[in-house]
C-alpha cells in the first residue's frame, strides 16, 4: 500500500472525524493538493494549505452550479442547490442581493438584545437543573429561535427543522441517503406550506420579503425562493449550533484559557476568533468543480474534477499561524477561513459570531463551574462532510 492509498483510508473515519489535524499536517508537508475518494463514491481534489485555499476559494476557474458543466440539473437539481452558496456570478451577486439587506451591520447590531434575552431564557430553564446538555439546551435552540424570528416561522417547529437538518448534513457521508431523502421531502412540503401562508398575508420578515421584493427587476424563481429560504433555515442555525459547542471544547480542554476569559470577560472576541480558528464548525467548503482543464499548484485539474477545501486544515497552517496548534485567545486578530473567503464568504458571519459571544459568555458568567460529565474521547462526533461539531456535551455546573 502506497502513502497515497494509507492517507485515503483514514479520511473520513471516525478517528479522522474526532482529531483530523493530524492528517492534514501530513498533507499540508507532503501532498497538498490531493487526490481522494469521497464518501459517496466520487473522487476529487482536497486542498489543505492557506495560501492555496485563499486562491481556490477565490479562482473562478472553480465554480458552484455543476450544471453549467453538463447543461442538465440531473443529480443537481434539488430545493438546496438554488442559492447563493450554488451559484456562480451573475446569479449569485443577484440572489445575495436579495437576501443581505437583513444581515447588514446594522440589522445584526440592533438583534443583540433580543439575542441576549433568548440566552438569558434558556439559561434560566437550565438553571432550575442539575445538569445540561450543552448542544440541546443552548448551543441549538439559540440560532434555531433567532432565525425562525428573522424568517417568520413558528420557533415551535424548531425540532422539526433539528430533524431535516441532521438528514441533510449526516446524509453527506452516504449512507443515510434513503431517510435524507424523505426528510428532505417532508421540509419541501413544509415550506410550500408556509409560502402559501405569507403569500395570503405578508408581514415584514425576511421569508416575506423575498417573495415580494425585486433585485434589479428581477424576482425569485419558485425554485429559488425553496433554495434561499432552506438555506437560510438550515445554514442558519447549523454553524452557530457547532461555533458554541466547540469553542466550550476548547475551553474546557484547556482551563487557563477558560480561567482568562473568565478573569478577562471582554476578551470574548478574540476568544472566539481563536475559537473559529483552532477548531472551527465547517469542516469543508461545499462542492467546487473546474470549468477548464488547468494546472493548480503542480496539479492538473481537468474539467468536471471535484475540489473541496479543508477549511480547518488551512486555519493549522504553520505558514500563516505561529503554534497554530496552540489554543491562544491572545493571538492578534486571526486571518481564519472559518467563515470562508471570496464572493462565497457567509452571509451569517455577523450574526454567528454575535449569537457565539452572547452565549459564550452568558454561560460562562452564569456557570463558571462548568465542566464535562464524561470524558473528552467519549463524545461522539457528528459524521458528514461539511459541519464539524459532536451529538452531545454533558456538562455538570
Amino acid at each position: 500500500m502506497n502513502s497515497n492509498e494509507s492517507t485515503n483510508n483514514t479520511l473520513f473515519t471516525k478517528e479522522f472525524t474526532k482529531n483530523p489535524y493530524p492528517t492534514y499536517a501530513k498533507l499540508r508537508e507532503t501532498e497538498p493538493v490531493y487526490r481522494i475518494l469521497l464518501p459517496d463514491g466520487q473522487y476529487g481534489w482536497m486542498i489543505t494549505r492557506y495560501e492555496d485555499a485563499i486562491e481556490a476559494l477565490k479562482d473562478l476557474r472553480f465554480i458552484k452550479n455543476f450544471s453549467k458543466l453538463t447543461g442538465e440539473n440531473e443529480g443537481y437539481d434539488s430545493i438546496f442547490t438554488h442559492n447563493m452558496l450554488f451559484s456562480d456570478p451573475p446569479d449569485h451577486k443577484r440572489l445575495r442581493g436579495l437576501v443581505q439587506k437583513a444581515f447588514t451591520p446594522r440589522m445584526i447590531a440592533e438583534m443583540r438584545d433580543r439575542i441576549q434575552e433568548i440566552t438569558d431564557d434558556l439559561l434560566d430553564e437550565i438553571a432550575k437543573k442539575d445538569s445540561m446538555n450543552l448542544i440541546d439546551d443552548l448551543a441549538f435552540p439559540l440560532p434555531i429561535i433567532v432565525i425562525c424570528e428573522i424568517l417568520g416561522v413558528p420557533s415551535e417547529d424548531r425540532d422539526k427543522f433539528r430533524i431535516w437538518s441532521n438528514s441533510l448534513i449526516e446524509g453527506t457521508n452516504g449512507e443515510h441517503a434513503k431517510d435524507m431523502a424523505v426528510h428532505m421531502q417532508e421540509f419541501t412540503e413544509y415550506l410550500g406550506d408556509r409560502f402559501s401562508k405569507v403569500r395570503e398575508s405578508p408581514g415584514e420578515d425576511l421569508i416575506s420579503q423575498l417573495i415580494t421584493a425585486e433585485e434589479e427587476g428581477d424576482k425569485l424563481t419558485e425554485k429559488e425562493l425553496y433554495g434561499v429560504v432552506s438555506l437560510l433555515i438550515i445554514a442558519g442555525h447549523e454553524t452557530t449550533v457547532n461555533l458554541i459547542g466547540n469553542s466550550i471544547l476548547s475551553f474546557l480542554e484547556h482551563p487557563d484559557q477558560l480561567q482568562l476569559l473568565q478573569d478577562h470577560p471582554e476578551m470574548i472576541h478574540t476568544a472566539l476568533e481563536e475559537s473559529l480558528r483552532y477548531n472551527g464548525p465547517v469542516e469543508f467548503s461545499t462542492s467546487r468543480w473546474a470549468r477548464e482543464d488547468f494546472e493548480f499548484k503542480g496539479k492538473e485539474i481537468s474539467k468536471g474534477d471535484l475540489v473541496i477545501i479543508a477549511l480547518n486544515s488551512a486555519n493549522h497552517d504553520p505558514n500563516q499561524f505561529t503554534d497554530p496548534e496552540v489554543f491562544d485567545i491572545t493571538r492578534e486578530k486571526s486571518p481564519h477561513l472559518a467563515f470562508g473567503k471570496g464572493i462565497h464568504l457567509c452571509l451569517g458571519a455577523p450574526l454567528a459570531r454575535l449569537e457565539g459571544e452572547i452565549a459564550i459568555s452568558s454561560l460562562l458568567q452564569r456557570f463558571p463551574q462548568i465542566k464535562l460529565r464524561v470524558d473528552m474521547n467519549e463524545l461522539e462526533w457528528r459524521p458528514g462532510m461539511v459541519v464539524r461539531g459532536v451529538k452531545e456535551i454533558p456538562l455538570s455546573f
